[in-house]
């Protein structure tokens, strides 16, 4: 039988360079770059699989949040207004 983990991961784009950054806030050590968001999630997804077969191995407890959250950017097309003279 298989035990389910869950983490919250963050991926930011990189300033310059247009690489994107994920890490996860709830399980230290885990950090990986990649050029595409779902390069980054993959990554992320890896590193966080080796670190938790290393923490299982050294017999520690992984702590988990019961509480899941769901970060997405959302962007919305709205019509331009014409601006208003005074």
């Amino acid at each position: 039988m298989r035990k389910l983990y869950t983490f919250q991961i963050v991926i930011e784009r990189e300033p310059q360079g247009g690489s994107y950054s994920a890490y996860s806030p709830t399980l230290a050590g885990c950090f990986r770059r990649a050029p595409t968001v779902e390069e980054a999630k993959h990554s992320i997804r890896q590193a966080l699989g080796e670190r938790l077969e290393a923490l299982l191995a050294r017999g520690e407890s992984i702590s988990q949040n019961d509480r899941l959250v769901h970060v997405e950017e959302l962007t919305i097309s709205m019509p331009e207004r014409e601006a208003k003279e005074d």
